[in-house]
């Protein structure tokens, strides 16, 4: 590797950890790793290893055992690993007993999260929710972390007779947060003012887990730009579309994507952001279909919908990315039973709409298969929707 190279941020170095609980299968834990993974990339990393070890919980010090640990110091060495990317969060003196252990940054999920959100937020109301965020993760650590907050903003009277430095941080901290919370209520009070603009519309979100193809599917259907790459939140900034399918005109959002251990801060700081789900008259749930456990990021979704009381709503159910889906048929003489691999993609589509209590599609946005029956579901749910809403507005079919 050149010099160039090392000394590039977007090439650091990173070891992963993770734990598995009586509350996890090592299936679960891989999986996880693999998703921990994929947001380091994100981020600008370069995975090297990931370690897992099994305990009945964490250890209070150091998260890990001792043996892994060392394990884990040793590899860093030989390896100079950049930093180090726990898969849960970890309590201010794990952070701190860590950092002094493998001598390189210590980051958990939530704060590698935090990262990605700062990079990708392009618009001044996203990189407000996001620094909201930072400042909220950081002020109950700051006992463990040296800020020099104080640096940043200055000025006489900052600082009272015998007043700890870190008092001080705490202080600028809770007034930043403050700040940012009224900065981002002005512009909540704007984007309000907009809506009511779009009340003759019916509204609907493509709401999902993230990277399952929202932003592709809000491309197909709008005939737009939106950014979509096969990254994490490759869209942080709700977009909006006015869209017309057949003769029928409606408002098409595209959301921030959900993930497992959403941290809770983001959560409240993105629920002016996740306003457009709550306020939407239906949603459209995209699911990744090839997504070895897409059940679970169902799961998520829905959970993080029950948060944000937006779980009432209709539902269009998409399975997406079929043109991905692996099929492994299985011998005529094996017994075994039937997993997700040797279930074809007819069988699962029968399953889930006999499953479900709303409308389903399976469909590729990628290589446009199925998207005319996409289409004729939407638009016969959205004029359903638009005749119970605006029943004396009916002259659009």
């Amino acid at each position: 590797m050149s010099q160039d190279t090392k000394s590039d941020l977007r090439f650091e170095k990173a070891v992963l950890v993770g734990i598995i609980t009586g509350t996890t299968t090592e299936e679960q834990a891989h999986e996880y790793i693999e998703e921990l993974a994929f947001l380091v990339k994100t981020a600008g990393g370069v995975p090297l290893r990931s370690f897992l070890q099994k305990l009945v919980k964490p250890d209070k010090s150091f998260f890990v055992g001792s043996g892994k640990k060392d394990e884990i110091k040793a590899y860093i060495e030989e390896e100079a690993a950049d930093f180090v990317v726990f898969d849960d969060e970890l309590t201010p003196s794990q952070l701190r007993n860590l950092e002094n252990e493998f001598k390189c940054k210590v980051l958990d999920r939530t704060l590698l999260i935090l990262d990605i959100f700062a990079r990708r937020a392009q618009t001044s109301y996203a990189k407000t929710q996001v620094e909201l965020a930072q400042y909220q993760y950081l002020l109950p650590r700051l006992t463990h972390m040296w800020t020099h907050l104080s640096k940043q903003k200055g000025g006489i009277g900052m600082k009272g007779p015998g007043e700890k430095e870190i008092e001080t941080d705490r202080r600028i901290i809770r007034d930043k947060i403050a700040l940012l919370k009224a900065k981002l209520k002005k512009i909540d009070k704007q984007l309000l003012t907009q809506r009511k603009g779009r009340e003759s519309l019916v509204r609907v979100a493509l709401i999902g887990y993230t990277n399952v193809g929202k932003s592709t599917i809000m491309n197909l259907l709008s005939k737009s730009d939106v950014f979509a790459e096969n990254k994490l939140f490759a869209t942080l900034d709700t977009t909006v579309r006015k869209v017309v399918v057949e003769n029928l005109p409606f408002l098409l959002s595209d959301t921030v994507g959900f993930i497992r251990k959403l941290p809770h801060d983001l959560v409240e700081s993105f629920k002016s952001t996740l306003f457009e789900v709550m306020e939407a008259d239906m949603l459209i749930h995209v699911v990744d279909i090839s997504h070895s456990n897409y059940e679970e990021q169902i799961n998520v979704v829905k959970e993080t919908l029950s948060e944000i009381k937006a779980d009432h709503k209709p539902v269009i159910m998409v399975f997406n990315k079929i043109d991905a889906y692996r099929f492994v048929e299985k011998e005529a003489d094996d017994l075994t039973p039937r997993t997700k691999e040797n279930i074809t993609i007819e069988e699962l589509e029968k399953m889930w709409i006999a499953q479900l209590n709303a409308p389903a599609i399976f469909i590729s946005a990628k290589e446009k298969i199925n998207i005319d029956k996409f289409r004729s579901l939407i638009y016969k749910k959205t004029r359903d929707m638009h005749a119970q809403k605006y029943p004396f507005n009916n002259f659009l079919y």
